[in-house]
């Protein structure tokens, strides 16, 4: 293993919550945001509960790629006897034990025990590197497991061919999922230092065997991956490792990570504190991963027939930004949105690019695109926040008129807003021609079902939200009569409260309540919740929702009644996503567990109460988001670094409550969990240097702040402005138990 100087990545404890995995939840030898992620599999059928899964002791492959959706290129290293030569092609998986595993950060090692193998594996954003220490005896294979079923699809068609006695090219099909409906091709091309003698298929299975010299003691070995073409996976290896030096390739791989982790330091709190806090940042950075390759190319499947699209090229030839793989954005706005938005606004702007370029493309802004097309995840327009976010925080400044147009497209008939979770082929079950005549989602949908998620309360208070977003763009552009209509579409959550029992209810299509309600009770008419986690999903107008409530005190003992309840179970539906449809765990009346309801503690601030916000929250990082364990971490779903990012920003004591959509991007101040955090500012998007929050005599009991000053000035609401921050300065927090 390479340096042993200690670095911010080192403090990283990438085994958390992999008891709860999901296909792209773990991640090891993999770079931020690269389109290889390289690590063991030892669950290879199925999206959750499949990769890496700490609890099964069996490795069934190192494979590349863990994505939304997508799979593929697994290989394993064996040694060939003659009592497994029959069986070898079938029967290949390995015993190993966590005590000879290393993992860190762009790096993972571990010991395979039936052929005592020591396999180590690194990357870059692109190509996958193995380097494999075989034992002194036996004839020494790597096998190409390219037709399997890996994580949410089946790999087929698996083609591997030898170019020469260095190099291997080859190719699989990613087939269709309800998700993914569109086929597509992983290209690949594999490169080894030591000289490959011969490669075998085996017809029953169609893998492939590829074996080297039995003098050679380490097997060095790289694998490049494209969606577009074996040129191009060829083209990605030249472009980003051109040598052979493994370890060189690991500490790049751990600068990489710990220059973007150690843009924000921290002081005080416990080492375990520390330690989980730089996990949760890591989480942040790894969902999400790119699909165009290293010159720009990429797969646009948005059309009746795939093509090869080719990013915008930079004065230097290079692609002005990566395109992007990515699960929802459902949930962004309290995630992602504020973390990326002040210490990673280059992710942000390349991440609206992305979206743009899917628009260009196919005519839509997409929600969770994979495979170079939407799979319309979840519900909603959901990137509409993000990007109006982006802008409001002067990080896209540019093409504002056209990234409107297209926003705007979205929340019309037509757009994304009328379709619900996965629905490819109709545009019905997002009830969008409801919610503009009649003001509602109707729950249940009259025509039936056509997709995931047709859950009317929460998609009317899903589009409210989304609505007053880009009405706020429409200001900023003086689109002053869109402005109005989106304004008043914002109000329509108003049209699913039910102010005789003071929560948000479903409607039927003539305007019934529904009956026999229950708000305690999961997915009735809400998405992944139930009606009293929902009922507090207005983030656009907490105090038009106090005012129907009877006033902000009935709102703040409401709320805080629910946090009463919700402590006895630790403010999750139990300690996994599948967890939450359990009878019990499901009827909690808050979860920060899943996103409908991860806002709920900072309300209290926007309500007058930000006591309460520094309580609750700090009871839920305390008894919730604390620990390191493969058993526990994110207690529900943690979606590509939404999860992650909350737990950050929960531990800064930041927030944005409408998700920073505002023409202020306003950030509402909580109570951190360290005595003095630095956030390094992007000096490219902002003038400030650093950003401070020196939190005094901050500890388990004073989670309370008793004065607050930001540069010197009283700081008003407990809120300050985005540029505020951004231009730089200290924030002093005097912390009390009172």
């Amino acid at each position: 293993m390479v340096s042993s100087k200690k670095q911010v990545s080192d403090l990283v404890y990438p085994l958390l919550d992999t008891e709860n995995s999901r296909w792209f939840y773990f991640s090891s030898a993999s770079r931020p945001f690269g389109m290889v992620n390289l690590n063991p599999d030892t669950e290879i059928k199925g999206d959750w509960g499949g990769g890496y899964k700490y609890t099964t002791d069996t490795v069934k492959g190192f494979s590349h790629v863990h994505e939304w959706q997508l799979s593929g290129v697994s290989v394993m290293p064996v040694t060939i006897s003659k009592e497994n030569k029959a069986s070898i092609f079938k029967d290949f998986y390995s015993k190993f034990s966590h005590k000879t595993e290393i993992i860190t950060p762009g790096y993972h090692s571990l010991k395979l025990d039936r052929y005592q193998i020591t396999a180590a594996l690194t990357s870059t954003k692109r190509v996958g590197f193995h380097q494999y220490t075989f034992p002194v005896k036996g004839q020494k294979a790597v096998l190409f497991n390219l037709n399997t079923i890996l994580g949410p699809c089946e790999n087929t068609e698996g083609k591997l061919e030898k170019n020469n006695d260095y190099e291997l090219s080859g190719s699989l099909v990613l087939s269709t999922n309800f998700r993914r409906p569109k086929p597509l091709t992983v290209f690949f091309k594999v490169k080894t230092k030591e000289p490959i003698t011969s490669v075998e298929k085996d017809n029953t299975t169609g893998n492939f065997l590829v074996y080297f010299n039995e003098k050679t003691p380490t097997v060095l070995m790289k694998v490049g991956i494209s969606y577009t073409s074996i040129e191009n996976a060829n083209n990605n290896i030249e472009t980003e490792l051109p040598h052979w030096d493994f370890n060189k390739t690991v500490s790049d791989s751990k600068k990489e990570w710990s220059d973007l982790l150690g843009r924000i330091q921290i002081e005080g709190g416990t080492q375990t504190d520390q330690r989980r806090f730089y996990t949760d940042l890591w989480h942040a950075l790894q969902g999400r991963k790119m699909i165009s390759d290293a010159n720009g190319a990429y797969p646009d499947n948005s059309g009746d027939r795939f093509r090869i699209g080719h990013l915008p090229l930079n004065a230097e030839g290079k692609p002005k930004f990566n395109h992007y793989n990515s699960d929802a954005f459902w949930g962004a706005q309290w995630t992602i949105n504020n973390l990326w938005g002040l210490v990673y606004p280059e992710i942000m702007e390349e991440f609206v690019h992305s979206l743009m370029q899917y628009y260009k493309d196919g005519g839509m802004i997409p929600r969770g695109p994979s495979g170079g097309n939407d799979t319309y995840v979840m519900t909603g327009a959901s990137a509409t926040p993000f990007i109006v976010s982006a802008i409001q925080k002067g990080i896209v400044k540019e093409d504002l008129e056209e990234i409107y147009i297209a926003l705007k497209k979205n929340h019309m008939p037509g757009g994304i807003m009328e379709k619900a979770g996965y629905e490819h082929k109709t545009n019905i079950g997002g009830g969008l021609k409801y919610y503009l005549e009649k003001g509602y989602v109707p729950y249940p949908l009259p025509e039936g079902n056509f997709g995931s998620h047709e859950d009317g309360a929460s998609q009317t208070l899903e589009y409210a939200y989304q609505d007053w977003t880009l009405a706020q763009l429409a200001k900023k552009l003086n689109h002053e009569e869109d402005y109005n209509y989106f304004m008043k579409r914002a109000q329509n959550y108003k049209h699913v409260f039910d102010q005789s029992i003071g929560w948000m209810r479903p409607k039927d299509v003539d305007g019934k309540w529904r009956e026999n309600y229950d708000p305690y009770q999961y997915e009735n008419g809400f998405i992944e919740s139930n009606g009293a986690q929902s009922t507090w999903f207005v983030p656009h107008d907490i105090e038009g929702l106090a005012k129907l409530m009877g006033g902000k005190e009935k709102a703040v003992t409401k709320l805080n009644e629910q946090f009463e309840t919700a402590k006895k179970q630790n403010y999750t539906s139990g300690t996994s996503h599948d967890a939450e449809l359990h009878p019990e765990f499901s009827r909690i009346p808050v979860n920060f567990g899943n996103q409908p309801s991860m806002q709920t503690s900072n309300i209290f601030t926007v309500l007058g109460r930000p006591d309460l916000t520094q309580y609750w929250t700090r009871n839920v990082v305390k008894e919730t988001f604390s620990g390191l364990s493969p058993s526990t971490g994110y207690n529900g779903d943690e979606d590509q670094g939404l999860m992650g990012s909350l737990n950050v920003l929960l531990k800064l004591g930041l927030f944005q409550m409408n998700g920073g959509t505002d023409k202020d991007a306003v950030y509402q101040i909580g109570s951190p969990i360290f005595t003095k955090i630095t956030i390094q500012l992007n000096p490219k998007y902002y003038s400030g240097k650093t950003f401070v929050i020196k939190a005094e005599n901050n500890n388990d009991q004073n989670v309370y702040i008793k004065d607050i000053k930001y540069n010197n000035k009283s700081v008003k609401d407990f809120t300050l402005s985005h540029k505020e921050i951004t231009d730089g300065g200290e924030l002093i927090l005097k912390m009390s138990d009172k």
